[in-house]
Formats: structure tokens, C-alpha cells, sequence
């Protein structure tokens, strides 16, 4: 298991305290249920949860659970996807945009956002930046359409993006995440370093694992007054797509799911254990 701080334990991490017991009452009776269960189907795969799966050998990874880059219907989704974003990424050349998608629920503050969006430019690369209608607080519209229109070169930023083809676009270089599992795994598999912004609850752990266990990945820490400020986000991008150490943990990465989901694999007999179970044989 990953080390992570106290604090950042998934119930001290939902934001109105008066959640805390809701959650950590959620984590107590789901393993609870676990006890009652003969096995625990998961969305994850053997090697990258390995102390988890010894400790609960009831648990039965199947995953990485996605659907394939060509998978054109959307499901559960909270607003339209924008697929003019994939016409966009075809004219950009490869490994060179930064993809930046924070899920359905991550809040940004109008200085937040800003010292988020000015940093990008500093990068210099091709931006692709989800922004939903709620993402951030006090910020006009006016103030997003003449960012767009400064930068318009190299800036495309829609409501709500086609993620998993986005990720597995050749002209995709990193992801930008707020380290929700699904978005985890989508990267994880289509090969991409991550540079973890957490929100709340278990995007704190996930962010553990992808920094102190995986090494795909880097924290985007903030200063003093708990602001990622613009040169920050420019150098962390910089720093993240020079290490070759960390392009070396995301392509092993990237074949180890892959096999996994083969036939042979760990996960490929693990689904086959779950339907035989189905089954009653």
C-alpha cells in the first residue's frame, strides 16, 4: 500500500467536515461486505495493487476496465462531449500537447484558475483544457473568451472531452488530472505521465500510488498560500516530460495492463474465474 499522510486519508479529504462520517462510515461497510463476500470484483490489475490483493486475497482485479479508443458512445456522462477537439489534436504534432481534464466535481478558485492558465502558455505547447460550465467561481466569461482569443494558436478548450480517445491520440504528451480511478487507469494504460491536483477523498491516494509507487507521475505542489502559481505549472510540465525515468515507468506500465488484458493474463483468468462463479461451476 502507498504511504500517505493521515490528513490525507480519504474521509479528512471531503472537504465540509460534516461529510467525514458519511465516508468513512462507506469505507467501513464495504469492507464489511467484503467478509460476506466470496470474492470482490475491482477495476485494477494484480502488479500495481500487489500489497492490497495479499492482504484481501478475496479481491479479484479484472481491470484496467476501458473502453476501446474507438468506443464512440458515450455513458454516464454529465455534459456533452466536444469532438471537435480530435480534429484539433490531428494538427498537432506528436507527444506535444498537454491535456488538462480535472473530472465532473474539482472546483477552482478564480486566482487558482488564472495562475493555472497563464502557466500553460508559459509552456509554450498546444493546451487541451476541459473547462466545465461549473469549474471555476467569480470567473466572467469575457475573461475566458479573451484568453482563448490571445491564445488561440495553441489553445482549444471545450466543455467536456471524449477522454479515453483523447488519451490515446499520438499528439498527447501528458495528462494534467485530478487523479479520479477511471481517469487514473485511462492514462496509465494508454502510456502518459500524470502530474497529479487531487481534489478530495481517494484522488489523494491515487496520487500516492502514481508518485511513490508507479513513479509515472508528479505532484503539482503549491506554495505558502496553497496557490500552484503560473512558474510553477511551467516548470512542472518541463520537469515531467524530460524525465526519462518516469517515460520509462509509463511505457512498463503500459505494456504490463496491456498483458494483463490478454489472453493468459492475470485479469484475462480472473474474469474467466468471475463468470465461472456466475455460472455456479
Amino acid at each position: 500500500m502507498p504511504p500517505v499522510h493521515t490528513s490525507q486519508i480519504s474521509w479528512n479529504q471531503i472537504g465540509d467536515p460534516r461529510g467525514q462520517p458519511t465516508i468513512f462510515k462507506l469505507v467501513n461497510d464495504s469492507n464489511k461486505y467484503m467478509e460476506l463476500a466470496e470474492v470482490t470484483v475491482c477495476n485494477s490489475f494484480y502488479e500495481i495493487e500487489s500489497g492490497a490483493y495479499t492482504l484481501f486475497p478475496n479481491l479479484l482485479p479484472i481491470g484496467p476496465l476501458l473502453p476501446d479508443s474507438k468506443f464512440n458512445k458515450p455513458l454516464g456522462l454529465f455534459w456533452p462531449e466536444d469532438s471537435t477537439c480530435m480534429s484539433w489534436l490531428d494538427q498537432q504534432p506528436p507527444k506535444s500537447v498537454v491535456y488538462v481534464a480535472f473530472g465532473s466535481l474539482t472546483i477552482f478558485s478564480e486566482v487558482q484558475f488564472k495562475e493555472l492558465a497563464h502557466g500553460l502558455v508559459l509552456t509554450g505547447r498546444p493546451l487541451l483544457w476541459v473547462v466545465r460550465p461549473d469549474f471555476t467561481t467569480g470567473l466572467s466569461k469575457e475573461w475566458v473568451d479573451d484568453f482563448l482569443e490571445e491564445n488561440k494558436e495553441k489553445c482549444k478548450i471545450v466543455d467536456w472531452a471524449p477522454q479515453q480517445q483523447v488519451l490515446a491520440h499520438e499528439s498527447v504528451a501528458c495528462l494534467m488530472s485530478h487523479c479520479g480511478w477511471n481517469s487514473t487507469l485511462e492514462g496509465l494504460r494508454n502510456g502518459l505521465p500524470f502530474l497529479c491536483w487531487p481534489y478530495f477523498t481517494d484522488q489523494f491516494m491515487n496520487q500516492s500510488y502514481i508518485c511513490n509507487v508507479w513513479g509515472n507521475g508528479m505532484k503539482m505542489e503549491s506554495d505558502e498560500s496553497r496557490i500552484v502559481s503560473r512558474e510553477r505549472v511551467r516548470d512542472r510540465v518541463e520537469e515531467l516530460l524530460a524525465s526519462e525515468e518516469i517515460a520509462k515507468k509509463v511505457q512498463e506500465l503500459k505494456e504490463l495492463a496491456a498483458r494483463n488484458l490478454s489472453i493468459g493474463g492475470t485479469s484475462y483468468q480472473n474474469f474467466k474465474r468471475f463468470v465461472n462463479l456466475m455460472m455456479g461451476e
